[in-house]
């Protein structure tokens, strides 16, 4: 999560209030329970919602379980240290088991597994995040939006619980080693790519344009089956209103991942969300951290490095991740690049809209699948473009493999970590 909000984040509806800090009152929250006055338990079952583009929806109100703390004590085993799923600048997530029916805590492997983000009372991101990831994502509803299904707040306790993710984060699956992380292969990668940015395209498209603010690799999670979604909406902001372009606020995110007209004057526009999926994009091709101090000298920055690389078929070549050992079509993997260098375009005007970035990824996706069926067809087609790609990497691997460092970070999950290779927040 981020670490502040120049401003007071303001609701989805009328209902559902902004809200103070912790011992005081007010219309939207009571502190002696920690109960939002909209999210009854009566209220669960008849919120009314908007239907939206594409598969998801945004409810008038949220519509999120209330647990006491003494309930995720419970459900967490007390907040016991093998528990911990991961740790981020909020604090850490822990494994949590409840009934899947009622959400009442269960003993250890027994009901539905869930992830509990408790707050750290050290950290500087706090309230307002918490009360943003409550504001937004108890309000809307997508395939590849992680679901929030309930919160605590008890006194100064702060927590978030959400589904649990079995991949964890797609960083770890591009950038970790170990038995645990097998590489990722094309079609995968493309799988993970084309959830992330329907969901981001549904957040674009919605009637109330949002900006997810906080596109990057650590804040994609990913299921037992490898269907991405997106997480941690702490830093998330309504986008423009009428005739406006963009919406002006205080300077915050990720380095390497926040667009450049962002940072240079604090101007956010929806298409800045855009830069920053063209950034995962290129991690996702090239198998390297957006920032690594670690990469030898004028390769710290991988977008200002690697742009060069993406237009020529034969570069590219050499800027593909190792790991796929060559297994990709290569005319796919050039059409991927293309769009990447597009969405990381310096204008947010030149970029293209997220819905354009999803077709163009389908379009990818059936190349693949064509070539696939085409292959099973004719044997003399036996040297087609994937082929081609594996040799090609093979010989560019050497000089691919030296850009690379060893170092990998410590594990994570559920999490957003700022203590990657080079990685630091904007504040």
């Amino acid at each position: 999560m981020g670490n502040c909000f120049g401003s007071r984040v303001k609701s989805l509806s009328r209902s559902t209030t902004s809200c103070s800090r912790p011992g005081t009152r007010n219309g939207s929250f009571t502190t002696s329970t920690g109960r939002l006055s909209s999210m009854e338990s009566n209220s669960r079952s008849s919120s009314r919602s908007n239907v939206s583009p594409g598969d998801g929806r945004i409810l008038e109100s949220p519509s999120l379980r209330v647990f006491s703390f003494a309930e995720l004590k419970a459900a967490t085993r007390n907040f016991k240290p093998e528990t911990v799923l991961g740790e981020g600048g909020f604090g850490r997530v822990y494994k949590g088991w409840v009934d899947e029916k009622t959400l009442n805590p269960t003993k250890s492997g027994l009901g539905m597994v869930i992830a509990v983000k408790k707050l750290n009372p050290e950290s500087m991101q706090g309230f307002q995040e918490w009360q943003s990831e409550v504001n937004f994502l108890g309000r809307l509803s997508h395939p590849n939006l992680v679901r929030l299904l309930g919160y605590c707040w008890e006194d100064k306790e702060l927590l978030l619980v959400y589904e649990f993710m079995a991949k964890g984060s797609l960083e770890n699956h591009l950038f970790r080693r170990g038995a645990a992380f097998e590489p990722l292969s094309w079609s995968l990668r493309l799988k993970i790519v084309i959830g992330s940015a329907r969901g981001l395209a549904f957040l674009h498209t919605s009637e109330r344009q949002i900006i997810y603010r906080d596109f990057k690799a650590s804040n994609i999670l990913l299921d037992s089956n490898y269907n991405p979604k997106l997480s941690d909406f702490g830093l998330a902001k309504n986008g423009p209103t009428g005739e406006d372009s963009h919406v002006t606020t205080r300077v915050i995110g990720t380095f390497g991942y926040a667009a450049p007209e962002y940072v240079a004057t604090g101007h956010l526009y929806v298409k800045s969300d855009v830069y920053g999926f063209g950034v995962v994009l290129l991690e996702m091709l090239s198998g390297q951290r957006a920032l690594d101090t670690n990469r030898p000298s004028g390769q710290h920055n991988l977008v200002e490095w690697a742009k060069p690389f993406l237009s020529d078929r034969r570069k590219l070549a050499s800027l593909m991740d190792p790991r796929l050992e060559g297994q990709y079509p290569s005319r796919g993997a050039l059409h991927a690049a293309q769009l990447t260098l597009k969405c990381l375009a310096g204008d947010p005007k030149s970029r293209p809209s997220m819905k354009e970035v999803v077709s163009t990824l389908e379009r990818i996706e059936a190349m693949k699948k064509t070539k696939t069926k085409t292959r099973g067809r004719s044997s003399s087609e036996a040297k087609d473009t994937t082929t081609t790609a594996a040799a090609t990497a093979a010989t560019a691997r050497p000089s691919a493999q030296a850009h690379r460092s060893g170092k990998t970070p410590p594990p994570a999950h559920h999490r957003h970590d700022s203590a990657k290779p080079g990685a630091r927040r904007l504040s």
